[in-house]
């Protein structure tokens, strides 16, 4: 790995590859992609690095199944967990999830004890918030990423229905991520 940020993504499924590709499409440091699953990692880095002439970044990718690996992560991002089937609430998924995300908070802080988690697992705002508690780690170095997402989203309903290009919407959204949410109309356009 070169002298760059190294970032760590915890889950190598659909969100997790996505989150890994473009943190080193965008330069933003090195990627550690990890998951429990052997090969998966492996393969999807690989196949993420190959990408990197066509892409043109130049900033490393590997995958593993070995927390050694993500050793003295400045980021690791928490991506695993159950993904949500239909029906499901993502109270549905707290149990389960918060086993996974506790596990992975404990595995991380081992080997990364001055990281930044920023959590993307949901229920969003409970595993923020068990991974603040389990980490021990200052409430500035524990993040949720549901505000920006949301709020992408609307704007991107919104740029459809309106018929106008997404970067002239903006929009705004509070509460827990789920069915609390709250659009403030004021701050829409």
């Amino acid at each position: 790995m070169s002298p760059e940020k190294k970032i760590t993504v915890v889950g190598a499924g659909n969100v997790g590859a996505e989150v890994a590709r473009r943190t080193v499409e965008k330069g933003l440091g090195d990627v550690v992609l990890i998951d429990i699953l052997d090969g998966i990692p492996q393969g999807k880095g690989l196949d993420i690095w190959e990408s990197a002439p066509i892409e043109n970044f130049n900033n490393r990718i590997f995958g593993t199944n070995n927390y050694a690996d993500t050793k003295d992560s400045d980021i690791v991002v928490i991506t695993a967990g159950l993904a949500r089937k239909p029906g499901m609430t993502r109270e549905d998924l707290l149990m389960k999830n918060a086993e996974i995300v506790g596990s992975v908070v404990d595995q991380a802080v081992k080997v990364s004890p001055n990281a930044i988690l920023l959590v993307v697992s949901n229920p969003l705002d409970i595993m923020t918030q068990l991974a603040f508690k389990k980490s021990g780690f200052p409430k500035n170095r524990v993040f949720g990423m549901a505000g920006i997402l949301d709020c992408a989203r609307l704007r991107s309903f919104m740029a459809l229905e309106l018929n106008c290009n997404v970067a002239d919407t903006e929009a705004m959204i509070l509460g827990g991520h789920g069915d609390a949410m709250v659009p403030l109309e004021q701050f829409c356009k």
